[in-house]
């Protein structure tokens, strides 16, 4: 018998897209692509995960919600890691869940990739 079907999402997240380190890459092109592709059950953009609105993005979304994984490309994910400790913890969402990529000074096609690499090497590939 077949257990539960793993959930996953990804969240850009881009430095109020104002950041020069995101101006090299069509950020919804990025998205469409993974969307497209189906590599995660959902997609969604937020201006700054980091701000005070962001704790409640997360909050929201993630609270009661049947997330295996959450994936967050955006900036470091040590710093992804730290930052989202409170509101993770606010919802008891187990920060384990969380898969962070680096896609600052990327271009469209070197962001794609990146995100793919990181959905494939949490799933096992």
């Amino acid at each position: 018998m077949e257990g539960p079907a793993k959930r996953s999402g990804l969240l850009l997240c881009v430095c109020q897209g104002t950041c020069p380190s995101f101006q090299g890459m069509d950020i919804f092109e990025v998205l469409n692509r993974v969307r497209r592709e189906a590599l995660v059950d959902w997609v969604g953009l937020h201006p700054q995960l980091c701000a005070d609105d962001g704790d409640v993005f997360l909050q929201e979304l993630l609270k009661g919600a049947d997330v295996d994984t959450l994936y967050v490309a955006g900036c470091d994910p040590r710093m992804q890691a730290k930052l989202f400790r409170e509101p993770f913890e606010a919802i008891n969402f187990d920060r384990n869940r969380l898969k962070g990529v680096d896609i600052r000074n990327m271009d469209t096609d070197q962001a794609t990739e990146a995100i793919r690499k990181l959905i494939g090497k949490a799933e096992g590939e």
